[in-house]
């Protein structure tokens, strides 16, 4: 399984960017998806997750409002929409899925087996 995150790059603070990520190799359709962020200097966090029948989504409380986690299923694709977005949101953005976590480790990177290569927002003041 492979996937792959795209859609990155400079956005004055304030504007918009879409963040894809792509899976070959097996479907989406039953799996926890989530985007993570690791910004210079700090540790891996968790900014959204959509649940394995997309009911539910989870945000960390900074980005609530804001970004948007969603999914296409036709296209095996999922997706960040980020809106009004604040230099504090610069960071290398990874996207991740899991078929057999729980529910209860979505927020933890560590539970995630499968990772993108990342793709870098940078957000201008």
């Amino acid at each position: 399984v492979q996937l792959q995150a795209s859609g990155g790059g400079l956005v004055q603070a304030g504007g918009s960017l879409r963040l894809s990520c792509a899976a070959s190799g097996r479907t989406f359709s039953n799996a926890v998806r989530a985007w993570f962020r690791q910004a210079p200097g700090k540790e891996r966090e968790f900014v959204a997750a959509i649940s394995r029948n997309g009911a539910n989504t989870y945000y960390r409380d900074s980005v609530k409002g804001r970004f948007t986690i969603s999914r296409d299923n036709a296209k095996n694709t999922f997706y960040l929409q980020m809106n009004s977005l604040k230099p504090e949101d610069t960071a290398i953005y990874y996207c991740a899925a899991d078929w057999t976590m729980i529910q209860s480790s979505i927020g933890t990177a560590r539970d995630y087996d499968y990772w993108g290569q990342g793709t870098l927002v940078t957000v201008s003041s």
